[in-house]
Parts: C-alpha cells; structure tokens; sequence
C-alpha cells in the first residue's frame, strides 16, 4: 500500500515538472521614453504575473522596439537628439540585455520593424514622411547608413513586412493610405502599382496587423478609430473589404480626432486611436483608443477576415502600446500616463481579464515580448 503511494506520488511529481519544464520562459520589454529606459520584466506564464527585474538604459528617448527573428536582439530607436538606433543581445535565461551595436539614425522613427529573415531593419518616420531600410550583419548588428528609402507623404506611421518577406505595407496618417511595397532580397522598396490603398478620409491611417495565415491586413485611423481591412493578393497588393467603426467614440462622447502635432493644446475629447495586434492563432484582434484608456477586442471569422465585436475595457491611462504572447494567453498595455503597466488574461471567447500589474517609468509606450522554450 505505501509502496504504490510511493508511485503515485512520484508520478504526480514528474507530470508537475514535466508541464513545468513545457512552460516558456518569457520576458517582457517596455519603454520608458521620458526616463530614457527599457524595463525588463518576467511573465509568469501559469498566472500571468509580472516581476520586475530591472531598467536598461538606452541613453535618450527610447520608444519604438523590435526583436529578431531569432529572439536573440532587441532593437530600439531613440528619437532626442543625437538620434540614433541600437540594439541588446537578450539574456534566454534572465532577460538581462547587453549592448550590441548602434549606429546613428537618419530621421525619427517612431515605428521600426525587421523582415522575416532578420536581414534588415525598417524603420518609418513621421517627421521626414520617409521609410528606410537598414541593413544587418550576420550577427544581427546595425550598420548605417541605410541603403533604401522611399518617400511616403506626410507622416509615415508603421511599416511591417508580410509572412513571405516579399511585401512591406507603411501606414501613411497624413495622406490617409496605406503604402504596398516589394520588398527586393538586396534590401530595396519599389512601388506594387499603383502603390497605395486609400482608408477613408481623414481617418489617419497608424498602426497595421497581419492575420498569421497573410490573408488579411487590418489598419487602425488613429483619428477615426476604424479598422480598415484588406485582402491581400498573391502579388501583394491590397483591396479594401471593410470598415470598422471605433466601438468607444460614441460611448465616451469622443469627437472626430485631428492630427497631433507639438503644439497640440485642443482640450476636447477625440478619437486618438494608436495600436493593434491578433493573437498568433488569428482568432481575436485588439485595438487602443487613447483618449477614453481602453483596448477594443473583436473575434475574427476564419473564413472571410470580418470582425465581430466582442468587448472593451478599461486599461493602463492612454495606452500607447499593447503586445500579445506567442501562446496567446496574455495581453500586456502600457499607458503613457501610468505609473504600472497591466498583465491580461485573453479567456476562451476574447474577453481581457486584468490579472496583474508592475511599475513602469515615465512615458511608457513601446511593448515587446520574447518567448523562449
């Protein structure tokens, strides 16, 4: 009888270690812009907690953040002056990150993406109504100058590149298109005629995410707070199929939002949507709206693409930026006006429950995850 107790325990005890050795490591990246910092943080894969482990500096405004294929470098562009973007070889075991390499920026970039390859860094600016493409060493490290650009009209907001690596999309919010691009294996961009979508007018095309099977391109109006969705064809381009209303405006008597420049002072409520992301199965999409602090989750039909509203919710104050894990179990927001960043919960239907939280420097924005088995 103690002899098969015995067994029974020491069974239980293997399966516990056995689930637990399944379990990712994973670390979560948030940058602090006013504080010039990245907080590190581990997620607690079983209940979602947050620890902080620490701040890394970066040396000025840090903001947008990028990891590699590999999940091996974590890139950043820092946008006071002297302008410039650089890199951190990631810890697999603590999170720590070591300085990699750095080189000087050409233009501010609030927006910085890698190919699929990890052969080169795309960076999207704002200012200067450009995009270019720098490229990487084999190890992974920065090497100026850049060795393409393109001219995007005012205000490039994002650019990301699809699952075959031969397509680049840039969110223009000044023109209200979303630029379609080839993107060469030397690295260069050239038009995929007649080289843009249009979003509806004045809806100031941000932030865009692809459905994990490349079907599907969903755009975010930073003013509008709409979706735009697109099907993309096997040559890359992009033909609009619908449009999504911004599911808080009305509830939070937002008006129409207009274009953010320095001198912004205009104390009325508007739309001042800023990012989106789907979870790594396709079936749930999220979106933040600033303004009203909330993230907006709808489900997405595997067939067609479309949205179904689903909920939203009370998040971190103005959230700038949100990030999903490879497993899709949690959602991680930051807010640029909050003192913690907020762990959630994605349950079986898309609802965010709010699990845990962790304190964040000034400004945070930019939210970036590695997962390592």
């Amino acid at each position: 009888m103690n002899n098969s107790l015995a067994l029974r325990q020491s069974i239980l005890l293997l399966g516990m270690a056995f689930s637990g050795s399944l379990l990712a490591q994973t670390f979560v990246y948030v940058s602090a812009a006013e504080d010039g910092n990245i907080a590190r943080y581990a997620l607690n894969e079983r209940t979602g907690a947050l620890k902080h482990l620490g701040d890394t500096p970066a040396g000025g405004k840090v903001m947008p953040m990028a990891i590699s294929p590999d999940k091996k470098t974590l890139y950043a562009a820092v946008r006071s002056q002297p302008m410039r973007l650089a890199s951190w070889s990631v810890n697999g075991k603590s999170g720590a990150l070591t300085p990699s390499s750095a080189c000087m920026a050409a233009a501010s970039y609030p927006y910085i993406s890698l190919d699929r390859q990890g052969r080169f860094l795309l960076a999207a600016s704002y200012d200067s109504g450009l995009v270019h493409v720098y490229r990487l060493g084999a190890d992974g490290k920065l090497a100026a100058p850049f060795i393409s650009e393109v001219e995007t009209g005012h205000a490039a907001h994002s650019v990301i590149v699809d699952a075959t690596n031969r397509s680049a999309y840039v969110g223009v919010l000044g023109t209200d298109r979303v630029l379609q691009l080839a993107l060469h294996p030397d690295g260069q961009l050239t038009p995929l005629e007649p080289g843009f979508v249009a979003t509806a007018e004045k809806s100031g095309p941000r932030h865009s995410a692809l459905s994990p099977d490349n079907r599907f391109l969903y755009n975010v109006g930073e003013m509008s707070g709409a979706i735009t969705q697109f099907v993309r064809q096997p040559d890359g381009t992009l033909t609009k199929v619908a449009d999504y209303p911004s599911a808080v405006a009305e509830k939070y008597q937002l008006q129409h939002g207009v274009e953010r420049t320095a001198s912004y002072s205009d104390a009325t409520p508007r739309i001042w949507a800023a990012d989106i992301h789907i979870t790594p199965d396709g079936h749930f999409l999220y979106v933040t709206e600033r303004t009203s602090s909330t993230v907006t989750g709808y489900r997405v039909s595997p067939q067609d693409g479309k949205l179904q509203l689903i909920n939203s919710w009370r998040v971190e104050k103005q959230p700038r930026g949100i990030a999903i894990t490879p497993d899709g179990r949690w959602l991680i927001a930051s807010g640029e006006k909050s003192a913690v960043i907020g762990s959630y919960a994605i349950k079986e239907g898309g609802e965010l429950q709010r699990v845990a939280e962790a304190p964040v420097g000034k400004d945070a924005n930019w939210v970036a995850i590695v997962s390592i088995q």
